[in-house]
């Protein structure tokens, strides 16, 4: 036989040679069989390791082409990966909650008055007994049990007779007097909810001379005792209004407003 037919024998006895012939053929049948699952829809989980074995001595690895019209690898619904959450927005975007307001008497038939002499406030009147309710969610301020209202005097401190004050969730301070009952357990600090009861109409103080009614007066917070400031410096006209009707109207930008433009807070104005 021919020295060059038995080299070529020889080499293809050769155990690599065998083994790397036998690799190359599975790697074919394999390619074969992840076209076929692809296009079922089934997916390729993963290639053999041997199809990237590093071939014999002697051979030339070739890089596999791929034609420019290729159709890409269709992904199976059932590995495609849940949608990911989208980033939260900032607090600053998020809608706040609304501050809810209520008419500050409940049950009677009440009657707020448009004017007010000497300094901001609303007379609403209403028969003795009805109920005084928070305007909105707060903390009681300041609670007046002791009716001391002279009228041979009459101190300014003394008129408003049985009160309470709540500073509401808004910041804004809303003080209603001449009560003619305190809800029991209505003290300072106490949490209140817009709608809770804090007293009944009456005619204590100055208001034992004319029809009972609800002073009620909106004002910034201060130290206890400034009562000036407390019986009312921002008109409550339009807002009670609004209140009555359903319609949720915030005065704490107006007394905002006003505290700037009051200046400094040393003792009282006018009707002292």
């Amino acid at each position: 036989m021919p020295n060059q037919y038995l080299d070529v024998l020889r080499a293809d006895l050769h155990p690599a040679t065998r083994h790397h012939r036998a690799t190359k053929l599975q790697c074919h049948v394999g390619n074969l069989v992840s076209a076929a699952a692809v296009v079922t829809g089934i997916g390729l989980l993963a290639l053999s390791t041997a199809c990237t074995s590093n071939p014999p001595a002697g051979d030339v690895a070739r890089t596999p082409t791929t034609s420019a019209t290729t159709t890409p690898p269709v992904t199976s619904t059932a590995t495609r990966s849940r949608p990911q959450p989208s980033p939260s927005l900032p607090s600053a975007s998020l809608p706040s909650a609304k501050t809810v307001y209520v008419f500050p008497i409940a049950g009677c038939k009440a009657s707020a008055s448009q004017s007010h002499h000497d300094y901001p406030a609303s007379d609403i009147f209403a028969p003795v007994g009805c109920e005084f309710v928070s305007p909105v969610d707060g903390r009681v301020d300041e609670v007046t049990t002791v009716d001391r209202w002279n009228p041979k005097t009459n101190i300014g401190r003394d008129r408003g007779g049985l009160a309470v004050s709540v500073v509401g969730v808004d910041g804004v301070r809303y003080y209603g007097s001449h009560l003619s009952a305190i809800t029991t357990g209505i003290k300072p600090g106490l949490q209140v909810r817009a709608g809770q009861r804090l007293g009944l109409t009456g005619n204590t103080g100055s208001a034992r001379v004319t029809p009972p009614h609800l002073h009620f007066g909106i004002s910034w917070p201060t130290p206890a005792n400034h009562w000036w400031i407390r019986r009312g410096t921002v008109p409550p006209q339009p807002f009670l209004t609004a209140w009555r009707n359903g319609r949720q109207l915030s005065p704490a930008p107006t007394v905002l407003k006003t505290k700037r433009t009051y200046g400094p807070d040393t003792t009282c104005r006018s009707y002292c």
